[in-house]
């Protein structure tokens, strides 16, 4: 497969890396929204080995099903904890949080996963 060619933003971002506190910043940023990304692909993941339709789920936490397709299939996701928390407990998962490497917990924020499905 041929190299993907370069688009201006991408060599405008390349220029700017070179200065550390915006490399910083965007290494930040990046890390927030790939947390959030596989937060959604985890509660995903979950709600399909549930055996759960989208439309059961959202019955579930009294939303709309619109609003659970979007959580889970929206490309700029970004729920919020409650609903977070709403949807885990409705899967019969709870969240957990756990420390990075000693590398990446200076860097960035705690790593979170879906945990455990909870036995009733």
């Amino acid at each position: 497969m041929a190299a993907r060619r370069k688009t201006g933003f991408d060599r405008y971002v390349d220029t700017r890396m070179k200065d550390s506190r915006f490399a910083a910043e965007y290494r930040n940023a990046r890390a927030e929204i790939d947390a959030t990304d596989a937060l959604i692909r985890a509660l995903e993941q979950a709600r399909e080995a549930s055996g759960l339709s989208k439309a059961e789920l959202a019955r579930r936490i009294d939303v709309k099903p619109a609003m659970v397709r979007r959580l889970l299939t929206a490309p700029r996701g970004n729920p919020t904890v409650a609903t977070v928390l709403k949807v885990t407990s409705a899967l019969g998962y709870h969240l957990e949080l756990a420390p990075g490497s000693s590398r990446r917990r200076r860097r960035e924020a705690p790593r979170v996963a879906v945990g455990r499905r909870i036995t009733r």
